[in-house]
């Protein structure tokens, strides 16, 4: 059986306390560059998820931002809640609109579960041009469509998803249920041709697919899509001393791609794979990866314990990184003038953020990093999964624009339920932090 996300956590988990035990120094050196790092607060959060059956087994993931043009201060923030669907937000994090995920197409069947969220700009439907939210449903192996419409009576959106949308890479309902499915996603469109793409990874594996976006429904504005290829990242790799590794992970399982992100300048994706680094490619998924940056566990063999679904760690032998802690999730782009900005990726493993400089030709060269710990109002945000940067003005709240994360521990919880939500962040802030 697949390995739950909570347990994935413990796994994680123990992997830290462990290495803390054997790598006491590394440890230490580690906590003292997380502790230097300049601190920038929350401005607003919205209210605690609840991953449970009286919460509708809402648990925060993803955001992204949506740009209101004709009215900036009325913008949007569409995220994924896993079961409990999707969620929309105004500037103030109050929410707007809640979309249920679909059920399954039958009892006993995996429920939907939304997991990463993208937006398409101008897309041309039967209806006109609309900007959309793409999902991954990973519950269903689909990806979902709904168009974005600010001024909509009950809300911003509506599904716009063709009925016969087929699995993204399961052959049949049996193998979605097994839930090695769609999972992390990125968006891209074709500066050349116009087309818009879906980038999808699969859970579980190292497996990317490009998916192409295509309108369908004469009348009725619905959105499909095509598998033009897919390409699969390494799972084991030659370490300086001559040696074989792979991460440590439940037997079957693969070290699995979520945070991605496409930079539409030049259609360069950048894609997190979680317990290894972060890699950069063509979008078109025609040319050979680049790793850019390793997690600090690259590298570090380990064993895996049936009984406790634990990986116990072996000695450190220094080949992994120095800014990213796995996972490394949460890959956006912060975008400035001339190509320059920064590519800001989640070291989920020490709860800070990571940038790197955009551009290709500085070989995204380490810029720095920040954490966004609690304030006196608002929480921060811990062991973060998903997170959305969008530099334009937003009104008066966010003049300089904004940044969005996931916090994974939501504080303070008046129980013991598993809680998550989402901090709005002064991306202002966060620039001067990088520039300091």
């Amino acid at each position: 059986m697949p390995l739950p996300r909570t347990r994935r956590s413990r796994v994680l988990a123990g992997l830290v306390a462990l290495a803390a035990l054997t790598a006491t120094v590394p440890a230490q050196a580690h906590t003292s560059r997380t502790a230097s790092l300049p601190a920038v607060t929350a401005r607003a959060e919205t209210a605690a998820l609840y991953d449970d059956e009286a919460g509708g087994n809402a648990n925060a993931d993803d955001p992204a931002i949506w740009r209101n043009a004709a009215d900036p201060g009325r913008s949007l923030v569409v995220a994924t809640a896993k079961e409990g669907g999707l969620r929309v937000y105004d500037l103030d994090a109050q929410q707007v609109q809640a979309v249920p995920a679909p059920s399954g197409p039958a009892p006993g069947d995996a429920p939907g579960r939304f997991n990463n969220v993208d937006l398409v700009h101008g897309l041309r439907l039967s209806t006109g041009r609309a900007d959309l939210a793409v999902i991954s449903d990973r519950g269903n192996d689909r990806l979902r469509f709904y168009r974005i419409d600010a001024a909509r009576p009950g809300g911003p959106l509506t599904d716009v998803t063709d009925p016969s949308v087929r699995p993204v890479f399961s052959a049949d309902q049996a193998e979605v249920n097994e839930q090695r499915t769609a999972y992390g996603l990125a968006t891209w469109t074709d500066r050349t041709t116009g087309r818009a793409y879906a980038l999808v990874s699969r859970r579980e594996t190292t497996t990317i697919a490009l998916l192409e976006l295509v309108a369908t429904g004469t009348g009725t504005g619905t959105v499909d899509y095509r598998k033009i290829r897919t390409l699969d990242l390494p799972s084991s790799f030659r370490l300086p001393n001559g040696a074989s590794w792979s991460p440590c992970a439940e037997p079957g399982e693969l070290p699995q791609v979520e945070g991605m992100v496409v930079d539409p300048a030049d259609g360069t994706l950048y894609a997190g794979q979680e317990d290894i680094g972060i890699w950069r490619l063509r979008a078109d998924l025609t040319a050979a990866p680049q790793l850019i940056d390793k997690v600090r566990e690259y590298g570090r063999p380990g064993t895996y314990d049936e009984e406790t679904e634990e990986c116990a760690p072996g000695p450190d032998p220094g080949f992994g990184g120095r800014r990213l802690a796995a996972d490394v999730e949460g890959l956006t782009l912060i975008s400035q003038p001339d190509g320059d900005g920064y590519l800001l990726a989640s070291s989920q493993g020490d709860n800070t953020f990571a940038a790197y400089d955009r551009e290709i030709d500085e070989d995204n060269e380490y810029e720095g990093g920040f954490r966004i710990p609690a304030s006196g109002t608002v929480d921060g945000s811990e062991e973060c999964d998903g997170a959305a940067a969008l530099n334009a003005p937003l009104g008066s709240k966010y003049p300089k624009g904004l940044l969005v994360v996931q916090d994974g521990r939501e504080t303070p919880q008046a129980t013991a339920r598993t809680a998550t939500g989402f901090k709005f962040v002064d991306l202002g802030k966060v620039l001067q932090a990088l520039d300091d």
